[in-house]
């Protein structure tokens, strides 16, 4: 064990002593990345910060509006496939560069938009531009870094996420209430073609992990083998259990925080901004932290596979408290810390798949997982808009049922990752298979 131990620490010094891994362009490309990924969800969340005037002014029904919400989903799946199998073939600099693009100009259509099918027809027409952006991003990433040090720049990528959070909170109140809820969408057009520019200019292919001229080509393992491993199958649940609870904080909580407890639409997104302020660095932290562990010697059983799994039990366990009847600052903190708590499952689980995945193979992999859990982004806004509307509105419990619903995912995904996530067994059996396919 010892010996297996040391070999993976000089294989992993070696990779980090390679001229490939070049830390000052690495970091400037995570940062590039977190800036997409900010973007991103500023277009991922702006309907739900909209909801009340979009509502109002279409006359569209809690459970219609809920359509909306989920209609971004409806080819997230497919796209992200696509995109990740791209991913494993193409260079990912202009892979993305071509997503961004499609991104900002799909804004403008909605500048114009009146009913609730041309609402639908833009969400799903971004959703086909945004499906592959995570698992391709973090691909991009994974060419950058190498496995120990991973966790930290992927939880970076996704603080991008959360800080695009924060400013949509503070932001697109403002903008609604001074300009209208449609000026939104210019302005996400503007702030998507800028980053393009900025990537253009500075972003650039990584090469940690690849093979070098002189050397056989890397192997490859049968999509059917990897995607029956219990790893990878226990991973892809977590991440579908996480993305729930995201996809319903984006899409209700801005809405619930107005409607429901009553709040002026600045104050609504002031308080959502704070929710944000405080995911961010939890989940950094845990990220940090899970890392730390895997540096200190811990097998990646336990510094990712149980430190991710009571993460998530943690978090249903705070989802499912919000049932009770609580004062509308304890029900913030709960559902803040178990919105951080899931965060970690978005920096520490796609570490855990590019540990058992062959490099040639990873970007599919990675897209196959974040295709299954973009079904929880198409499912969530739905079910709770039905909850909500069963009830009697914004300001009955179906809020509440709703974050009951994603708790006890939660838990169920906290026990399966406890029972499946075991990354060095997974790589271990995958090996076998490529010798004996040798």
């Amino acid at each position: 064990m010892s010996e297996a131990r040391g070999h993976n620490k000089r294989e992993t010094r070696d990779m980090y002593d390679s001229p490939a891994y070049q830390p000052r362009r690495a970091w400037t490309v995570a940062l590039l990345l977190a800036a997409m990924m900010l973007v991103n969800f500023l277009d991922k969340v702006v309907t739900g910060l909209v909801a009340v005037p979009m509502m109002k002014e279409l006359q569209l029904t809690p459970s219609e509006f809920g359509l909306v919400g989920g209609s971004l989903h409806w080819l997230f799946s497919i796209s992200a496939v696509v995109g990740g199998f791209l991913a494993n073939r193409r260079s990912t600099r202009w892979l993305l560069l071509g997503m961004g693009a499609f991104w900002a100009l799909v804004q403008l259509p909605m500048l114009y938009a009146t009913s609730l099918w041309t609402l639908v027809a833009c969400r799903v027409l971004l959703g086909v531009g945004e499906g592959p952006a995570s698992p391709v991003a973090t691909h991009a990433l994974y060419k950058w870094f190498p496995d120990d040090r991973r966790s930290l720049p992927v939880a970076l990528l996704h603080s991008g996420s959360a800080m695009g959070l924060l400013i949509a909170g503070l932001m697109i109140p403002w903008v609604s209430t001074h300009y209208g809820w449609r000026s939104n969408f210019a302005i996400l057009a503007v702030l998507g073609l800028a980053w393009c520019v900025a990537w253009f200019l500075l972003g650039r292919e990584g090469r940690v992990g690849e093979t070098v001229p002189g050397q056989a080509p890397a192997e490859r393992l049968p999509y059917r083998r990897l995607l029956s491993d219990s790893t990878v199958l226990a991973n892809y649940f977590c991440h579908f259990a996480a993305n729930w609870s995201l996809a319903l904080t984006l899409t209700w909580v801005p809405a619930y925080l107005e409607s429901g407890l009553g709040l002026s639409p600045m104050n609504a997104g002031r308080l959502f901004g704070l929710f944000v302020l405080v995911t961010m660095p939890l989940s950094l932290f845990l990220a940090w932290l899970s890392q730390r562990l895997l540096r200190a010697g811990l097998p990646s059983r336990v510094a990712r596979g149980v430190f991710v799994s009571l993460c998530l039990l943690a978090s249903g366990a705070l989802s499912i408290s919000l049932l009770a009847d609580l004062p509308v600052g304890l029900r913030m903190t709960y559902m803040t810390l178990s919105g951080g708590l899931a965060l970690v499952m978005y920096s520490v689980g796609p570490a855990m798949l590019a540990e058992v995945t062959p490099s040639t193979q990873r970007g599919a992999i990675l897209a196959i997982g974040n295709a299954f859990s973009s079904l929880a982004g198409l499912s969530a806004p739905i079910v709770t808009g039905f909850l909500v509307q069963r009830s009697g509105g914004l300001d009955g419990a179906g809020y509440a049922h709703g974050f009951a619903v994603s708790g006890v995912l939660l838990l169920v995904a906290g026990v399966v990752g406890l029972a499946w996530l075991r990354p060095q067994r997974s790589r271990a059996q995958l090996d076998r298979c490529l010798v004996g396919a040798g």
